[in-house]
């Protein structure tokens, strides 16, 4: 049984509550122009002047950079504090929503993406270290950080489907452009003061350990091969009406975390967190496998639901993995092979959904994440070691 806290220690979670909540109302506020534009550009890629093809890269640049760019932000975000940091951040994003509002074409929207991959990355490198900088509660408080960033795009996706389908794709960025810049706000409440980091980096590259394997099957799954498959298989099953309905399933999945991120933190708390990962994870995989085969919209519905119960489960176990300063490099190092698997997703959607069987193409990859859940479940619970901390 657990001993009480301290009348101290119950002030550092309360001010950890605080900051949480400050830093995922800023990614909330800058988060929606991109997720709308993962429902918009595939469905309209002719009216931003590109292909399907080109409109998967585009999706994918703002991971991919991040793969170079998450060591770089990092450091800049430990040096510089949370506050400069996400300043920066919001400002950047509110530019890369009025671009897409006025850009046509491959290479003018590409450094925009570029742009706006770096600047999720500082957002979320905020909400994940300002959620488990108090261990007590680190779960609890994931689960609604999750819960706070979801509230943008739940309310951005139904309106920008039902605006692009009365005034075409373009209009809706400015709206959001607007939205983003009242992120500053919540940044300017962050804490100024940087992060410790370890004295030694670690080594640039290592072997995926079980948790890399899982982010990288999580991302190339969920935040890549699902999102544009709703949105491309949609559009041939509904045709005129598909922008609302993919919108509307967008926009539950960020319901999903609005309501049930909370309820996967206090799950993790006492089931444990590596526990609940691997069978939500396996549960997934059997829903990608129906999402493949044909069961579009009822599939679909069940992983919003399932991701939503995933989401906060991965600071937790890092936090434990890698206590003390190695903290934050090791959530960066995670988010970088969520981003690859997610960078890799779009990419295949874009090239393989018009020429291969969606059943293969989610099949398989849903085989591999469980393959991955099932390991995490065998690693050690006690804190990494320095290779497990390093970043990729």
């Amino acid at each position: 049984m657990p001993a009480p806290s301290s009348p101290s220690s119950s002030q550092a979670a309360v001010t950890a509550d605080r900051h949480s909540r400050h830093a995922a109302f800023a990614l909330a506020l800058a988060l929606p122009a991109d997720t709308v534009l993962y429902l918009l550009l595939p469905m309209y890629a002719e009216q931003f002047g590109v292909t399907l093809a080109e409109a998967g890269l585009l999706l994918a640049a703002n991971r991919l950079v991040r793969i170079a760019g998450y060591g770089y932000v990092a450091r800049f975000y430990a040096r510089r504090g949370d506050r400069a940091t996400s300043l920066i951040a919001v400002a950047a994003a509110a530019v890369c929503a009025l671009g897409y509002a006025t850009l046509s074409g491959f290479w003018a929207l590409m450094p925009l993406r570029l742009l706006w991959g770096l600047c999720f990355a500082a957002l979320n490198l905020s909400t994940q270290a300002l959620a488990t900088s108090d261990p007590l509660g680190a779960s609890r408080r994931s689960g609604r950080s999750r819960a706070f960033i979801a509230m943008g795009p739940v309310l951005a996706l139904p309106l920008g489907a039902l605006l692009a389908q009365w005034a075409g794709p373009r209009p809706i960025f400015w709206v959001l452009g607007a939205v983003a810049l009242l992120g500053l706000a919540a940044a300017r409440r962050l804490p100024a003061l940087p992060h410790p980091l370890t004295s030694s980096p670690g080594r640039r590259f290592h072997r995926p350990n079980s948790l890399d394997a899982w982010s990288f099957m999580e991302g190339l799954t969920l935040d890549g091969l699902f999102i544009v498959g709703l949105s491309y298989l949609g559009r041939d099953l509904l045709p005129g009406g598909a922008v609302v309905v993919a919108g509307l399933l967008m926009a539950l999945r960020y319901l999903a975390e609005i309501i049930l991120s909370p309820a996967g933190g206090r799950m993790a708390e006492r089931f444990g967190a590596e526990r609940l990962l691997v069978w939500l994870s396996l549960s997934t995989s059997v829903a990608l496998v129906g999402f493949g085969a044909g069961w579009l919209w009822s599939c679909a519905a069940t992983i919003v639901v399932l991701r939503a119960l995933q989401m906060p489960l991965l600071p937790p176990i890092v936090m434990r993995r890698t206590p003390g300063p190695g903290r934050v490099q090791a959530l960066a190092a995670r988010a970088v092979w969520r981003d690859i698997g997610a960078g890799a997703g779009p990419l295949l959607a874009g090239l393989l959904l018009p020429l291969a069987s969606p059943a293969w193409l989610y099949g398989i990859p849903a085989l591999l994440l469980a393959v991955a859940a099932l390991a995490c479940a065998r690693a050690p619970s006690h804190p990494a070691t320095t290779t497990e901390a390093s970043a990729p």
